[in-house]
């Protein structure tokens, strides 16, 4: 409670609050180029059998045309709109121009693993994600232009770059059974993590072991060197069956990582609100790190995998672990960022949340209750979106003053697509939700073709 006054009286409540336009006048600053880019981009992957047939249409497209130009066809369209660029000075000049925008950059490294792929599940290929991940770090610290405050850099990172899937599963059905042993105790991995010993578990192999303790020194290793460059870990979720098993490393890394006393949380876990279970599991987990006295750091977002999530139940004859609608996701979204601004609102700077979503009514409660609880603007609460999607809302936010950050991957183009089409695959509510921003943008395109303003 103290800190939370000390906050307040630090920053104080805004001036007042006025419901944000998400309207055409964000888009006054792009240039005609960007604008009429993306409304073909956001229209072609609006439509679902792009989304769903993707993988077979660049197949077509690379045997029609040839490699080199259908590949210039998708770096000029779908790479430009949602990918930074290849090398560190492309991801710095996509930079500048969102920072111009008042809005700011979370890397995201794109990886695709591929259980069926030696290459793709070897040791050798989690160590080149490491390496990767490093260099991720590296380069959202080195982004910064201005003397920003070390709370405003940030990364994502995911967990099965640095470790096998495979082991996941076995780890979360470990995990669900009834009194799991506490040998898989957040306390006891990160007493592994920390010292290098080598770590044994009963319910796995020698193999298993001999990976579980690689993965976590990958973890340790990451989180060790974005804590020596104030570099934000905003680790990403995954699919049910594998979830318990992240949450659990990422409980390891918190114990390590997440003291107030060293400027913490710098691990965060995302949470999916698309699962029936999610307030629950906030609710327990902010409690545990409040005991536990951790810092806790959230990124919550409605879910990407519905679709998959639900054939998976299907197939194991299980319950659906899903919500059955949108507007029962959204009241778990609505349930979960109430809890979290409360949570903010006593805690102070020793609790942060990404209100990560492109819904409009979403980004409007959480001002509005960050206005009434007397939250700053830039404080511990921040915005995120996709790069190239919802920029009317993003743009809405940046110029309001709020944080908002852009989630940026980047790399080279065979390194990217399949990881833009997992995703797209995996967005496509999200993707077929922006009709709107559609409509927006052409509304500004046939402004200036009118000469209108």
């Amino acid at each position: 409670m103290l800190r939370a006054r000390a906050l307040r009286a630090r920053a104080g409540p805004p001036a007042g609050w006025q419901p944000l336009r998400f309207d055409g006048e964000a888009f006054r600053r792009r240039r005609p180029a960007e604008l009429a880019r993306a409304w073909l981009v956001l229209r072609l992957c609006a439509w679902a059998p792009a989304a769903t047939h993707a993988l077979a249409l660049q197949g077509w497209a690379r045997r029609l045309l040839g490699p080199r130009l259908s590949g210039a066809l998708l770096r000029a369209s779908i790479y430009r709109q949602f990918v930074a660029g290849e090398s560190a000075e492309e991801v710095r000049g996509c930079v500048r121009q969102l920072r111009a925008l008042g809005l700011r950059p979370l890397l995201a490294v794109p990886t695709e693993e591929e259980p069926d792929s030696a290459a793709r599940t070897s040791e050798a290929w989690y160590e080149g994600n490491l390496s990767a991940m490093l260099q991720c770090v590296d380069l959202s610290r080195d982004l910064t232009e201005t003397p920003d405050s070390p709370a405003n850099h940030l990364m994502q990172l995911k967990v099965t770059a640095l470790t096998g899937t495979p082991l996941c599963k076995e780890l979360t059905s470990w995990i669900r059974r009834p009194g799991a042993s506490l040998e898989l105790s957040p306390e006891r991995l990160a007493e592994a993590m920390d010292s290098g010993q080598n770590l044994q578990v009963s319910c796995l192999n020698a193999q298993q072991n001999q990976h579980l303790q690689a993965s976590l020194s990958r973890l340790h290793r990451v989180a060790q060197h974005a804590r020596a460059q104030h570099v934000r870990l905003l680790v990403d979720a995954e699919y049910t069956f594998i979830n318990p098993a992240l949450s659990l490393l990422v409980a390891a890394l918190a114990v390590r990582w997440n003291s107030p006393r060293e400027g913490g949380p710098w691990v965060w876990n995302t949470y999916q609100a698309y699962l029936k279970d999610t307030h629950e599991r906030l609710k327990r987990d902010a409690e545990v790190a409040r005991r536990a006295g951790l810092a806790f750091g959230v990124k919550l977002v409605r879910g990407a995998y519905l679709d998959k999530e639900r054939a998976v139940a299907g197939l194991q004859g299980t319950a659906d672990p899903t919500h059955t609608d949108y507007e029962a996701t959204s009241r778990s979204y609505s349930r979960c960022l109430e809890l979290m601004l409360s949570h903010v609102s006593h805690s102070g700077p020793a609790c942060h949340v990404m209100v990560a979503s492109h819904n409009e009514e979403s980004v409007r409660q959480a001002t509005k209750r960050m206005w009434e609880l007397g939250i700053p603007l830039d404080g511990p609460v921040c915005f995120g979106q996709l790069l190239g999607m919802c920029d009317h809302v993003s743009l809405a936010l940046g110029q309001a003053g709020y944080a908002v950050y852009k989630s940026i991957p980047y790399g080279s183009l065979e390194e990217v697509i399949p990881y833009l089409i997992r995703r797209a695959q995996e967005n496509r509510s999200v993707l077929q939700g922006a009709r709107r921003e559609q409509a927006l943008l052409s509304q500004e395109l046939w402004r200036r073709l009118l000469g209108k303003g």
